[in-house]
Protein backbone atom coordinates (compact mmCIF):
# COMPACT_ATOMS: atom_id res chain seq x y z
CA UNK A 1 0.00 0.00 0.00
CA UNK A 2 1.59 3.57 -1.26
CA UNK A 3 1.97 5.83 1.97
CA UNK A 4 0.32 9.12 2.63
CA UNK A 5 0.57 11.57 -0.20
CA UNK A 6 1.76 14.71 1.49
CA UNK A 7 3.85 12.87 4.36
CA UNK A 8 6.33 15.40 5.57
CA UNK A 9 5.05 18.26 3.68
CA UNK A 10 3.59 21.51 5.70
CA UNK A 11 0.97 23.25 3.92
CA UNK A 12 -0.60 26.89 4.16
CA UNK A 13 -4.26 27.44 3.10
CA UNK A 14 -5.46 30.80 3.37
CA UNK A 15 -9.67 30.99 4.10
CA UNK A 16 -9.36 28.03 5.61
CA UNK A 17 -12.34 28.46 7.87
CA UNK A 18 -15.00 26.78 6.13
CA UNK A 19 -16.30 25.47 2.87
CA UNK A 20 -13.67 24.43 -0.16
CA UNK A 21 -10.61 25.62 2.51
CA UNK A 22 -11.89 23.34 5.49
CA UNK A 23 -12.63 20.71 3.22
CA UNK A 24 -8.90 20.76 1.85
CA UNK A 25 -7.53 21.43 5.58
CA UNK A 26 -9.26 17.85 6.16
CA UNK A 27 -7.99 15.93 3.24
CA UNK A 28 -4.15 17.82 3.60
CA UNK A 29 -4.45 16.36 7.19
CA UNK A 30 -5.67 12.96 5.94
CA UNK A 31 -2.83 12.96 3.45
CA UNK A 32 -0.14 13.24 5.80
CA UNK A 33 0.69 17.35 5.88
CA UNK A 34 1.01 19.85 8.65
CA UNK A 35 -1.30 22.66 7.50
CA UNK A 36 -1.32 25.92 8.89
CA UNK A 37 -5.38 26.73 8.54
CA UNK A 38 -5.50 31.00 8.08
CA UNK A 39 -8.67 32.47 8.49
CA UNK A 40 -9.77 35.72 8.99
CA UNK A 41 -12.44 34.81 11.36
CA UNK A 42 -11.22 32.74 14.56
CA UNK A 43 -14.08 30.65 15.53
CA UNK A 44 -14.52 29.37 11.88
CA UNK A 45 -10.78 29.05 11.75
CA UNK A 46 -10.34 26.92 15.34
CA UNK A 47 -13.44 25.03 14.32
CA UNK A 48 -11.75 23.95 10.92
CA UNK A 49 -7.98 23.13 12.45
CA UNK A 50 -10.07 20.76 15.02
CA UNK A 51 -11.58 19.11 12.75
CA UNK A 52 -8.92 18.64 10.31
CA UNK A 53 -6.41 17.81 13.26
CA UNK A 54 -9.40 14.90 14.26
CA UNK A 55 -8.46 13.59 10.98
CA UNK A 56 -4.99 12.70 10.68
CA UNK A 57 -5.01 8.99 12.32
CA UNK A 58 -1.76 7.75 11.92
CA UNK A 59 -0.82 9.24 8.53
CA UNK A 60 1.48 11.92 10.65
CA UNK A 61 -1.18 15.27 9.93
CA UNK A 62 -1.50 18.07 12.07
CA UNK A 63 -3.30 21.27 12.13
CA UNK A 64 -3.02 24.80 13.61
CA UNK A 65 -4.99 27.39 13.13
CA UNK A 66 -3.12 31.47 12.60
CA UNK A 67 -5.37 34.59 12.60
CA UNK A 68 -5.12 36.40 8.78
CA UNK A 69 -6.28 38.85 6.65
CA UNK A 70 -4.82 38.35 3.38
CA UNK A 71 -4.86 42.00 2.17
CA UNK A 72 -3.02 43.13 4.71
CA UNK A 73 0.71 42.37 4.44
CA UNK A 74 1.83 42.77 7.69
CA UNK A 75 -0.90 40.01 8.80
CA UNK A 76 0.25 37.85 5.91
CA UNK A 77 3.78 38.18 6.81
CA UNK A 78 3.16 37.40 10.44
CA UNK A 79 1.37 34.36 9.17
CA UNK A 80 4.03 32.41 6.90
CA UNK A 81 6.60 33.34 9.97
CA UNK A 82 4.04 31.53 12.08
CA UNK A 83 3.99 28.91 10.15
CA UNK A 84 7.48 28.41 9.55
CA UNK A 85 8.09 28.60 13.48
CA UNK A 86 5.23 25.84 14.00
CA UNK A 87 6.17 23.04 11.59
CA UNK A 88 9.65 24.26 10.15
CA UNK A 89 9.45 25.10 6.56
CA UNK A 90 6.95 25.44 3.80
CA UNK A 91 6.13 23.42 1.00
CA UNK A 92 2.45 24.46 -0.39
CA UNK A 93 0.57 27.30 -0.36
CA UNK A 94 -3.30 27.19 -1.63
CA UNK A 95 -4.70 30.61 -1.79
CA UNK A 96 -8.02 29.68 -0.93
CA UNK A 97 -9.31 32.60 0.27
CA UNK A 98 -12.07 34.89 -1.86
CA UNK A 99 -15.58 35.12 -2.41
CA UNK A 100 -18.16 37.25 -4.13
CA UNK A 101 -21.27 38.53 -3.02
CA UNK A 102 -24.60 39.00 -4.15
CA UNK A 103 -23.53 42.50 -4.41
CA UNK A 104 -22.00 42.32 -7.53
CA UNK A 105 -23.59 42.79 -11.34
CA UNK A 106 -23.15 44.26 -14.73
CA UNK A 107 -20.48 46.74 -14.88
CA UNK A 108 -23.23 49.42 -14.74
CA UNK A 109 -24.46 48.23 -12.05
CA UNK A 110 -21.92 46.87 -9.48
CA UNK A 111 -20.70 49.53 -7.28
CA UNK A 112 -17.16 50.46 -7.43
CA UNK A 113 -17.05 49.58 -3.88
CA UNK A 114 -17.82 46.28 -4.38
CA UNK A 115 -15.40 45.84 -7.78
CA UNK A 116 -12.75 46.98 -5.52
CA UNK A 117 -13.80 44.45 -2.25
CA UNK A 118 -13.64 41.41 -4.86
CA UNK A 119 -10.38 42.52 -6.57
CA UNK A 120 -8.47 43.20 -3.20
CA UNK A 121 -9.72 40.14 -1.80
CA UNK A 122 -9.38 37.36 -4.85
CA UNK A 123 -6.92 39.07 -7.01
CA UNK A 124 -4.25 41.32 -4.60
CA UNK A 125 -5.08 38.59 -1.54
CA UNK A 126 -3.75 35.92 -4.10
CA UNK A 127 -0.81 37.93 -5.09
CA UNK A 128 0.24 39.09 -1.94
CA UNK A 129 0.11 35.77 -0.28
CA UNK A 130 2.07 34.64 -3.13
CA UNK A 131 4.67 36.97 -2.63
CA UNK A 132 5.67 36.68 1.05
CA UNK A 133 5.16 32.84 0.50
CA UNK A 134 7.23 31.89 -2.64
CA UNK A 135 11.00 32.80 -1.02
CA UNK A 136 9.90 30.24 1.63
CA UNK A 137 9.02 27.80 -0.58
CA UNK A 138 12.47 28.15 -2.56
CA UNK A 139 13.92 27.56 0.80
CA UNK A 140 12.35 23.95 1.04
CA UNK A 141 13.52 23.02 -2.55
CA UNK A 142 10.27 23.64 -4.12
CA UNK A 143 6.79 22.80 -3.69
CA UNK A 144 3.36 23.30 -5.66
CA UNK A 145 1.15 26.66 -5.01
CA UNK A 146 -2.38 26.27 -5.59
CA UNK A 147 -4.76 29.00 -7.00
CA UNK A 148 -8.14 29.28 -7.35
CA UNK A 149 -9.74 30.68 -10.01
CA UNK A 150 -13.30 30.11 -11.28
CA UNK A 151 -15.60 29.21 -13.86
CA UNK A 152 -15.71 32.53 -14.42
CA UNK A 153 -12.71 33.20 -15.55
CA UNK A 154 -13.55 30.96 -18.80
CA UNK A 155 -16.85 31.54 -19.73
CA UNK A 156 -19.37 35.02 -18.71
CA UNK A 157 -22.53 34.63 -16.78
CA UNK A 158 -24.54 37.73 -16.31
CA UNK A 159 -24.31 40.31 -12.97
CA UNK A 160 -20.91 38.88 -12.36
CA UNK A 161 -18.41 41.30 -14.05
CA UNK A 162 -16.53 41.95 -10.76
CA UNK A 163 -16.14 38.95 -9.81
CA UNK A 164 -15.13 37.49 -13.21
CA UNK A 165 -12.73 39.87 -13.36
CA UNK A 166 -11.32 39.22 -10.26
CA UNK A 167 -11.09 35.46 -11.34
CA UNK A 168 -9.69 36.00 -14.85
CA UNK A 169 -6.92 38.28 -13.20
CA UNK A 170 -6.35 35.00 -11.10
CA UNK A 171 -5.56 32.09 -14.16
CA UNK A 172 -3.38 35.23 -15.63
CA UNK A 173 -1.52 35.53 -12.66
CA UNK A 174 -0.92 31.74 -12.37
CA UNK A 175 0.32 31.57 -15.65
CA UNK A 176 2.79 34.63 -15.10
CA UNK A 177 3.30 32.93 -11.49
CA UNK A 178 4.14 29.57 -12.84
CA UNK A 179 6.76 30.70 -15.36
CA UNK A 180 8.72 32.90 -12.85
CA UNK A 181 8.99 30.65 -10.51
CA UNK A 182 10.01 27.21 -12.20
CA UNK A 183 13.55 27.60 -12.36
CA UNK A 184 13.11 27.34 -8.05
CA UNK A 185 10.99 24.41 -8.73
CA UNK A 186 7.52 25.63 -7.85
CA UNK A 187 4.75 24.80 -9.66
CA UNK A 188 1.79 27.07 -9.67
CA UNK A 189 -2.15 25.95 -11.19
CA UNK A 190 -5.19 27.02 -10.48
CA UNK A 191 -8.26 25.41 -10.09
CA UNK A 192 -11.47 26.44 -11.76
CA UNK A 193 -14.58 25.12 -9.54
CA UNK A 194 -18.13 26.17 -11.00
CA UNK A 195 -20.76 26.40 -8.19
CA UNK A 196 -19.84 24.50 -4.98
CA UNK A 197 -22.45 23.81 -2.57
CA UNK A 198 -20.56 26.09 0.10
CA UNK A 199 -22.48 27.66 2.55
CA UNK A 200 -22.23 30.95 0.81
CA UNK A 201 -22.93 29.59 -1.79
CA UNK A 202 -25.54 28.49 -1.29
CA UNK A 203 -26.79 31.79 -0.14
CA UNK A 204 -25.91 33.22 -3.77
CA UNK A 205 -27.73 30.81 -5.21
CA UNK A 206 -31.25 32.09 -3.52
CA UNK A 207 -30.34 35.30 -4.71
CA UNK A 208 -28.95 35.64 -8.32
CA UNK A 209 -31.01 34.04 -10.99
CA UNK A 210 -27.97 33.95 -13.32
CA UNK A 211 -26.34 31.19 -11.06
CA UNK A 212 -29.53 29.23 -10.43
CA UNK A 213 -29.91 28.89 -14.11
CA UNK A 214 -25.93 28.17 -14.20
CA UNK A 215 -26.63 25.40 -11.81
CA UNK A 216 -29.04 24.05 -14.31
CA UNK A 217 -26.05 23.26 -16.60
CA UNK A 218 -23.89 20.75 -14.45
CA UNK A 219 -23.61 17.23 -16.25
CA UNK A 220 -23.28 15.25 -12.89
CA UNK A 221 -25.18 17.54 -10.41
CA UNK A 222 -23.48 20.80 -8.70
CA UNK A 223 -20.51 20.13 -6.98
CA UNK A 224 -18.97 19.44 -3.05
CA UNK A 225 -16.17 21.14 -1.17
CA UNK A 226 -14.75 17.37 -1.42
CA UNK A 227 -14.27 17.51 -5.10
CA UNK A 228 -12.50 20.58 -4.88
CA UNK A 229 -10.34 19.28 -2.50
CA UNK A 230 -9.16 16.16 -3.86
CA UNK A 231 -7.93 17.87 -6.59
CA UNK A 232 -5.95 20.10 -4.43
CA UNK A 233 -4.16 16.89 -3.10
CA UNK A 234 -3.02 15.78 -6.46
CA UNK A 235 -2.31 19.59 -7.39
CA UNK A 236 -0.35 19.35 -4.17
CA UNK A 237 1.48 15.89 -4.57
CA UNK A 238 4.01 14.95 -6.14
CA UNK A 239 2.11 13.19 -8.66
CA UNK A 240 1.64 16.62 -10.27
CA UNK A 241 5.16 16.66 -11.25
CA UNK A 242 5.41 18.07 -14.31
CA UNK A 243 1.60 19.75 -14.38
CA UNK A 244 2.44 23.83 -13.64
CA UNK A 245 0.59 26.63 -15.07
CA UNK A 246 -3.16 24.75 -15.72
CA UNK A 247 -5.86 25.99 -14.96
CA UNK A 248 -8.27 22.63 -13.96
CA UNK A 249 -11.99 22.82 -13.96
CA UNK A 250 -13.86 21.00 -11.64
CA UNK A 251 -16.84 21.96 -12.35
CA UNK A 252 -19.37 18.99 -13.44
CA UNK A 253 -18.58 19.84 -17.27
CA UNK A 254 -20.71 23.34 -17.27
CA UNK A 255 -17.83 24.79 -19.10
CA UNK A 256 -18.37 22.32 -22.41
CA UNK A 257 -22.08 22.43 -22.06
Amino acid sequence: MPGPRLAGKVALITGAGGGIGRATAERFVEEGAKVAVLEINRELGEAAAASARAMAGNAGGDAHFIHCDVTEKASVTAAVAETIRRFGKLDILHNNAGGSTPQDGSVTEASEEEFWRVIKLDLFGTFLCSKVAIPEIAKSGGGSIINMASNLALMAVPGRAAYGAAKGGVASLTRAMALDHAKQKIRVNAIAPSVTLSDRVKKLLDSNPGISKLAESHLFGLGQPIHIANMAVYLASDEAAITTGQIMSVDSGVTIY
